[in-house]
């Protein structure tokens, strides 16, 4: 990290760049290795951090591929506070889910993202990042969350999300989007469809009234 500040001195360090470096550390136990591979993520993830202004571009495309793929989950998301500002998916897009995930679906949530960019999409983190919000909309939309309630559960699945599953969906989303004339030209991103009903069976904290089955 040292070595990285001070060849990268108009950045500096910045809070969650120990978090990209150290799955890398784990893999090449190299510091050279691991050095030279973290340079090569921070080429794509630098923006993502502040005065980068990737974020703002990351949220803005979840808000209109929510508002236009799911407009029932957009409806509450807008009336309970309107956190359509989509804060709540900072830190899934800062660290590309690191801390979301248990520590070996790290590293296959990772390299799908890093191979999808050669093979499908480079903006792969966002089909992520709606499969996790579309996993969970029944459980949502059930609860009538506000802002409150979906960083608290968002919180609470931490480590506890079927990444297996996510990627599936995210996968899927891709393949409908490819299948999607109207979003051919949409502005931001690649195009695609929805998914409805995706959580079942799975343990959930604090909201009650969803049922796994």
């Amino acid at each position: 990290m040292c070595t990285y500040v001070w060849e990268h001195l108009d950045m500096g360090y910045v809070q969650g760049m120990c978090d990209l470096v150290a799955p890398l550390l784990v893999i090449f136990d190299d510091e050279m290795l691991s050095y030279s591979c973290f340079c090569e993520i921070m080429k794509r993830m630098v923006a993502n951090f502040p005065h980068g202004g990737q974020m703002d571009a990351h949220f803005a495309n979840m808000r209109s591929l929510i508002q236009i793929l799911d407009a029932e989950m957009f409806e509450l998301m807008h009336q309970n506070g309107d956190y359509t500002h989509f804060y709540f998916c900072y830190r899934w897009f800062l660290l590309d889910f690191k801390r979301e995930l248990l520590y070996d679906d790290v590293f296959v949530v990772w390299e799908s993202i890093w191979a999808a960019k050669h093979v499908a999409s480079s903006h792969f983190v966002l089909f992520i990042a709606l499969a996790l919000v579309e996993y969970y909309r029944d459980i949502i939309l059930e609860n009538n969350m506000d802002f409150t309630d979906i960083i608290k559960f968002f919180n609470e699945m931490a480590e506890r999300h079927d990444a297996k599953a996510v990627l599936k969906i995210a996968r899927d989303l891709k393949i409908q989007c490819e299948m999607e004339p109207f979003f051919s030209s949409y502005q931001y991103l690649p195009q695609h469809g929805r998914r409805d009903g995706l959580a079942k069976g799975i343990p959930v904290p604090s909201f009650a009234t969803f049922h796994p089955y």
